[in-house]
């Protein structure tokens, strides 16, 4: 590999431009684990008879989650 094949790199590590969030993948395992644990607590809250409570969390929360996905 020659200088030349390197300057893009090394331009890119003085500019300091970070990664666009998720690109590691990280970001995608911890958004599940949240909607994971979202949805349990709305399950427990229906199982405990606050059923109303709970669907409207579970609702909620499956919306925000579409909208994310779509990038809105």
């Amino acid at each position: 590999m020659s200088a030349e094949d390197d300057f893009g790199l090394w331009e890119r590590e003085l500019q300091g431009t970070a990664a666009e969030p998720g690109e590691d993948g990280s970001g995608g395992r911890g958004m599940v684990m949240v909607a994971a644990a979202v949805a349990a607590g709305c399950t427990a809250l229906i199982t405990l008879g606050r059923a109303p409570l709970g669907a409207a969390g579970l609702v909620l929360c499956s919306l925000i989650l579409v909208l994310w996905r779509l990038g809105l």
